[in-house]
């Protein structure tokens, strides 16, 4: 029988959690989410001309794993490559009516970060209830509790965004 990980558990977890990171950390990054209605298609079903278009960006709060700069040199010149780790409460993003996905683009510090990885398996005590297989009185215990989003960073030339005012 667990004795750990109840939805009281959880929702102290929550409100730790939430507290730290809205009232303490406050780092806000603006999400780009693709819109799949509006962007052209190939025959393929892939953006055609690597033209997308995105939703309104919406501003959520997180916690921002940073990676070094590094320097690549190619053929083409010298470019810079530079991945982060961005790390979101799963009930910030679910509020937000966020779904992250490949490809959606992150605004921070005035710099673009393409997302390349959603990985969602910070799981509390290694349970989701949505995955029970132990049995009816398991229902209450664990959750999902955050997405982290890999991205690397991109220019706003790439992606067809142009900054205005």
């Amino acid at each position: 029988m667990a004795l750990y990980g109840s939805s009281r558990d959880i929702s102290f977890f929550h409100v730790i959690n939430a507290e730290l990171i809205h009232n303490i950390i406050e780092q806000n990054i603006g999400y780009y989410q693709i819109s799949l209605d509006e962007t052209p298609q190939n025959v393929y079903g892939e953006a055609a001309n690597g033209t997308k278009m995105y939703l309104p960006p919406v501003l959520i709060q997180c916690l921002i794993d940073r990676g070094d700069y590094e320097g690549q040199y190619t053929d083409a010149g010298p470019n810079i490559a530079r991945n982060f780790g961005f790390r979101f409460l799963r009930k910030d993003l679910v509020a937000q009516n966020v779904v992250p996905q490949i490809g959606d683009v992150i605004l921070w510090n005035n710099d673009y970060y393409e997302v390349n990885l959603v990985n969602e398996n910070q799981d509390i005590v290694g349970k989701v209830p949505q995955y029970n297989y132990g049995g009816a009185y398991l229902d209450d215990f664990g959750a999902s509790f955050s997405i982290i989003c890999f991205a690397h960073y991109v220019s706003p030339e790439s992606l067809g965004l142009i900054q205005t005012r």
